[in-house]
């Protein structure tokens, strides 16, 4: 690009790089170093002499207006940087002073020989007196002050970390805080810490300045006292007289902003917990209480008539006090009023609906942990529960094909201290009481455990198992037991409630979600058939059947293409769902294949299957299984034999059946076995290898 008339190649390259903070820092702090080495003229140093006063100031300023620390949370930084900067000027007005003080008091700048000469009065013994008590309010008053808070601080902040952040997992847990609120909360704790260990650092840094001072003025006079005697000639009283009002000066010049940058800190460590700018949080307190005014009013007004005491200024002072005891008292005396006020105005207004839907409303999967188990969400455990459930979400919404609800996480003080209850829309489906300090174990072959603990049942299968000791997992591990820690003995109960109750929780809203999710292509295939040939709760019906057989409806395309089809010749939802099932039959015969890839099959004999048959009365809708009790019972028991036979061998087979008496099969299985899987002839796939096991 062409440059344009007015520009030079100077100020393209300010224009460049000085748009860029970064560099422009970088360039600041070089420029800074680079003061340290080479010489500087004095009207440069007076013009950076400046820069450091309006820089203090401006630090001070920022100290009184923020609202809280962390929102200055760069301080120690910005300390750094106008500590390395006043002892380059310092340096670079030593050199001047040194090299050229024998010429006069302008040789190290206006600025310094300003400073001194205001200050000394033509006496550099005042000079002195006034630097050096200014070099020990700051060092030691001030500084060791801030510095002392920052420490404190710093420890406490580290002490409470670990509380602050269970009472954010807690809050978290209980629904009072969302994830971006609660890692907003976390990220503030951790700059908390950071901010304080850090000032607690930084505070090094002003008492090092205070001292290098002290040591710049001793050389300073001393040298410069020599070399104006020894090498320029000039007589001694002179010498000191030049040499001193130059030291001094330059001392003043690097110690008043040092002082105002201390005062800063101060400010900025002892404001703590306070919220608000500096004066909301002074005044609000100090002149909040009217009493206290009122008694400070009348000791002022007291020490007016002493004899000997001056009574103007303790007149004045006792009769602002005595007016602003008075404003304040009849101030808080109409909050007061306005408060009960508008209390009664709210008790008159008519009660709104919010409070009566707020308690319609209902939480569909809810986990309530006893006291004892609040813990399990603390991350200093390295397992977390919150993590877990999330985790299991993200895992059924990929194995069944729609995600559930959030689990709500809350403590229940009326609950036994170590037991967790699972509810589905409130209503409890699962408990179980569990050791949030020890581990499960388990034998897989079913052995009596033979290690020392607490024998337990385990909650979600109800199978024989042990509470031991965390220092005893290798040893467990080493005897091939299954060890499981609470958080999982947890997430396991939990995710086989929810697959039991999975039909439950896909509701009316799901349901159009997932058709509205699908891709573009197959909204076409929605459009015809819904509503023309079945509405959207007629797929919700047929997918809760699915569902309640735990089969997956992640296909959903597929499933659709199955409705589309039986719609065709039938609108019975069961007669649907069972065409639906047919078109999944490859989905279900890899899905029941066991580990030397076949499925494993349990067949009806030819007897059962006529007696079922036979037993299923009416037609269309209106077919039921209509068969005697004492032959439900006998199949009952055959059933129950014949798979707990397979169990013992280490097979979990389905049961095969035929078409028609499917769905009456399966309904008086699942009352008894929910977990087997009940298949026809039509649902194993052409390519599926399978193996008959028995039949019953």
């Amino acid at each position: 690009m062409a440059d344009t008339p007015n520009s030079t190649p100077t100020a393209d390259f300010l224009n460049r790089y000085f748009r860029r903070p970064d560099i422009a820092l970088a360039l600041g702090v070089v420029f800074i170093l680079a003061v340290l080495v080479l010489p500087m003229p004095t009207w440069l140093l007076d013009i950076l002499l400046a820069f450091s006063f309006a820089f203090a100031v401006l630090i001070l300023m920022t100290s009184l207006f923020i609202e809280r620390p962390l929102d200055f949370s760069s301080f120690p930084t910005v300390l750094l940087v106008s500590t390395l900067l006043r002892l380059s000027l310092n340096l670079a007005s030593t050199r001047l002073i040194l090299a050229h003080g024998h010429e006069g008091t302008h040789a190290a700048g206006h600025v310094i020989e300003a400073f001194g000469n205001f200050i000394m009065g033509g006496n550099f013994v005042i000079g002195l007196i006034v630097f050096s008590i200014l070099v020990l309010v700051n060092f030691v008053v001030i500084t060791k002050g801030s510095g002392r808070i920052a420490e404190v601080s710093a420890r406490f902040s580290l002490d409470a970390m670990p509380g602050k952040q269970m009472a954010i997992d807690a809050d978290l847990s209980s629904g009072l805080l969302t994830e971006a609120e609660a890692k907003l909360k976390r990220k503030e704790l951790e700059q908390e810490s950071a901010f304080y260990g850090a000032m607690d650092g930084a505070a090094k840094f002003v008492r090092g300045d205070a001292i290098a001072g002290l040591i710049i003025t001793v050389i300073n006079i001393v040298g410069g006292i020599i070399i104006g005697t020894a090498q320029m000639g000039i007589s001694l009283s002179d010498a000191t007289h030049t040499y001193t009002l130059l030291t001094v000066g330059d001392g003043l010049v690097s110690q008043i902003p040092a002082l105002i940058v201390s005062v800063a800190a101060g400010l900025l460590v002892s404001k703590g917990g306070s919220i608000g700018s500096t004066e909301k949080a002074l005044f609000a307190q100090l002149g909040g209480y009217p009493t206290a005014l009122g008694l400070s009013s009348f000791l002022m007004a007291l020490m007016a008539f002493l004899p000997g005491v001056p009574f103007i200024p303790f007149a004045i002072l006792g009769g602002g006090l005595g007016a602003m005891a008075y404003f304040v008292h009849e101030t808080q005396k109409q909050a007061v009023q306005k408060t009960a006020d508008d209390l009664q105005a709210s008790k008159q207004v008519a009660p709104t609906e919010q409070p009566i839907s707020a308690a319609l409303q209902m939480d569909l999967i809810r986990l309530e942990l006893g006291y004892g188990l609040l813990g399990l969400i603390n991350k200093e455990r390295g397992v977390v529960l919150t993590d877990q459930i999330k985790a299991l979400r993200r895992q059924l919404a990929g194995e069944i094909g729609f995600v559930l609800p959030s689990v709500r996480i809350q403590d229940n003080l009326q609950l036994p201290a170590n037991t967790y209850v699972l509810r589905i829309k409130e209503i409890e489906a699962g408990r179980g009481d569990i050791r949030p300090t020890m581990l499960l174990v388990m034998d897989p072959s079913g052995e009596p455990i033979t290690m020392p603990g607490e024998a337990t049942t385990e909650p979600t299968f109800g199978l024989p198992a042990m509470w031991i000791a965390e220092n005893l997992r290798e040893e467990a591990q080493f005897k091939n037991y299954t060890v499981v820690d609470p958080t999982t003995v947890i997430t396991t109960h939990l995710t086989e409630i929810v697959k039991d109750h999975m039909a439950e929780l896909l509701s009316f809203t799901e349901t159009q979600k997932l058709l509205d999710e699908l891709d573009k292509d197959q909204q076409k295939l929605v459009a015809e058939i819904v509503p023309a040939k079945i509405s959207v709760g007629g797929i919700q019906r047929v997918l809760q059947l699915l569902l309640g057989e735990r089969i997956s409806i992640r296909d959903l395309p597929t499933i659709l293409e199955g409705i589309a089809e039986a719609t065709a010749a039938s609108r019975n939802v069961q007669q649907i769902c069972e065409h639906v099932r047919h078109r999944l039959a490859r989905q279900l015969s890899e899905a029941n294949i066991n580990a030397a890839g076949v499925v494993p099959i349990m067949s009806l004999s030819p007897e059962w299957e006529q007696a079922f048959a036979e037993s299923i009365i009416g037609q269309g809708e209106d077919r039921q299984l209509a068969m005697a009790p004492s032959r439900l019972q006998q199949f009952i028991g055959d059933i129950r034999s014949n798979f707990d036979r397979m169990a013992m061998l280490g097979e979990s087979p389905v049961l095969l059946t035929s078409p028609a008496i499917r769905p009456f099969v399966r309904s008086i299985v699942e009352r008894f076995r929910p977990q087997t899987v009940v298949l026809s002839q039509m649902e194993i796939h052409a390519k599926a290898k399978i193996k008959t096991v028995g039949q019953i």
